[in-house]
């Protein structure tokens, strides 16, 4: 079976930093595009940044760009989205998705899914 899996999100004050990991169960990501999108409570899913197959291109949200950086890992299973300067408003469930070869704005373009990790930044 198919599975994406987030970890890394917790509670963390403004200003710091977490770590964000996507692994692939089942399958290896060489293959995908891969997203992270978020969610805050009452708001549309929104997509902060994407990474190509190859790891050459990623681009973000103007809202992160700057703070947040992508990556992938040579093993082509994990994909990780570091988060500094964190501010309240990044407060979220954070989603990795997958879709074949091209990074797409729209969520409904992406084929897998996780289960998403909490992220609350708070004082």
């Amino acid at each position: 079976q198919l599975q994406l899996v987030e970890s890394g999100g917790g509670l963390v004050q403004p200003g710091g930093s977490l770590r964000l990991s996507c692994a692939a169960s089942g399958f290896t990501l060489d293959s995908y595009a891969i997203a992270w999108f978020r969610q805050a409570p009452g708001k549309e899913r929104e997509r902060v940044s994407c990474i190509s197959e190859s790891g050459s291109t990623s681009n973000y949200a103007d809202f992160v760009k700057g703070r947040f950086t992508m990556s992938r890992d040579g093993a082509k299973i994990s994909v990780f989205l570091q988060m500094s300067s964190l501010k309240p408003e990044d407060t979220a469930v954070y989603y990795c998705a997958a879709r074949r070869y091209l990074c797409s704005l729209n969520k409904n373009n992406y084929d897998y899914w996780g289960q998403g990790t909490q992220v609350t930044v708070s004082s």
